[in-house]
């Protein structure tokens, strides 16, 4: 086995041939490797859902305000992919890991002054900063964990990858709600102004800057750890030729659809976790309260987790274009039946969603890279760009929540997961390139 160039797929060549890990060893432990990155960068991705509810209630926020944070975050992933990608290829994908890592350090310090300032706007800039780490982070775990091993089953290991990054988004949102959410202040800011509503923001807003500093700390150590093992991965910088190139690839109309389908996977499935709170909470769901709404969070990620390790076989003995064709259709469904019930009907097949978008990502991700070869760095570039839907999707949801209610807003998600449906069918058979 061989790994190439350190994007994974530079367009042009260096003169070098590409470098194979040494040993057996090595890319066993590459893989794990790989698994922390997805763990880590999904478990700091799914505190956004702890965060928005309680930044709503600090800063009297409406829910189209409130799905900013998330439009903040997401951003980053349009306007810093594609000059990730060119890190990579230059750099490789260790060396770029760290760049990644010590970004997302950076973000969680910058919560510090965020909180002091007592101002929407600087939390919103700090989670630009920390999702432009993540991004780094993305850029390389996708392309490198599709290499290490057979390229038949790449989708299945993309998949079981993507399983740690579930076990994260499990892990985080539950520790998060206790912290976070249990702490929310039962304070009427209603009888507050000026000084003194400044004032309570920015003391309510340390417990925020706790959570973030202490994860600083982990990830300054995990960026040491990585930079120690720099060397375990043997690869050839390749500088040459221009980045912008990668757009060429939305010629192919396979790539290009898969591309718009990260945009809509993505979109809806931050759309429908940003909205679980506060739509549990409504007391013709589950009524419940801030933290425990919070704390099943973790059920709609955990739900990710279980699918992605039962698909990772799954995707093995079916064809992966139907399987995620059936999720499409899965998930629309269960988003109709939770809009048009009540009670526990309601809140269960809305948690329920997480588990069929399990298979999503990493499918969608293969199958619109099938046949890249050297230019599947350049490819996850552009995909990791798509992300911008978590960006753009909540907030159209968080509008249509505003106008009407957050019932009828599952109008937008859904249609997201049935235009996946039909990319699902239309990639059911291996591409054939001439």
């Amino acid at each position: 086995m061989q790994i190439g160039h350190p994007a994974g797929a530079a367009q042009t060549r260096s003169t070098s041939a590409p470098a194979p890990v040494n040993a057996n060893a090595n890319v066993a432990s590459l893989r794990v490797f790989v698994f922390a990155l997805f763990f880590i960068f999904g478990g700091i991705t799914s505190l956004n859902d702890v965060i928005i509810p309680k930044l709503k209630d600090l800063f009297t926020l409406s829910y189209a305000q409130a799905m900013l944070v998330q439009s903040a975050f997401f951003a980053a992933y349009f306007v810093v992919s594609l000059p990730a990608a060119a890190i990579v290829r230059r750099f490789g994908y260790m060396r770029t890991a760290v760049v990644g890592l010590l970004t997302m350090t950076a973000g969680c310090l910058l919560f510090i002054p965020a909180a002091s300032s007592g101002l929407f706007v600087t939390f919103l800039a700090a989670l630009f900063v920390l999702a432009a780490g993540i991004t780094i982070v993305q850029v390389v775990a996708n392309p490198l964990i599709s290499m290490l091993g057979a390229s038949d089953t790449a989708s299945s290991r993309l998949t079981f990858a993507q399983a740690f990054n579930s076990l994260g988004t499990t892990v985080f949102p539950y520790v998060g709600a206790m912290v976070i959410l249990g702490s929310l202040a039962k304070v009427d800011q209603a009888t507050l102004s000026g000084a003194a509503l400044g004032a309570y923001r920015a003391a309510e807003s340390q417990v925020v800057v706790h959570t973030y500093l202490g994860l600083a700390i982990a990830l300054a150590v995990v960026a040491a750890l990585v930079w120690m093992n720099r060397n375990k991965l043997v690869e050839h910088a390749s500088p040459e030729g221009s980045i912008l190139k990668a757009f060429g690839l939305l010629r192919q109309p396979r790539f290009a659809f898969g591309t718009l389908c990260i945009f809509l996977y993505v979109g809806a499935e931050v759309a429908v976790g940003s909205l679980i709170v506060n739509y549990l909470m409504q007391a013709d769901v589950l009524g419940l309260g801030d933290e425990a709404a919070g704390k099943h969070v973790s059920l709609y990620w955990g739900g990710a987790m279980v699918g992605r390790f039962l698909g990772a076989y799954v995707l093995r003995i079916c064809s992966p274009g139907k399987v995620l064709a059936s999720a499409g259709a899965i998930a629309a469904g269960l988003l109709l039946v939770s809009a048009t019930n009540t009670g526990a009907l309601a809140g269960w097949s809305l948690l329920a969603i997480g588990l069929v978008n399990s298979i999503m990502f990493p499918t969608i991700f293969t199958l619109a890279s099938e046949g890249l070869g050297e230019r599947a760095a350049e490819g996850s570039g552009l995909i990791c760009m798509a992300i911008v839907g978590g960006a753009i999707v909540p907030l159209l949801t968080g509008y249509a929540a505003d106008m009407s209610s957050l019932r009828m807003a599952l109008a937008v998600p859904a249609v997201c997961y049935l235009l996946i449906l039909v990319f699902g069918w239309y990639a059911r058979r291996p591409l054939q390139r001439c």
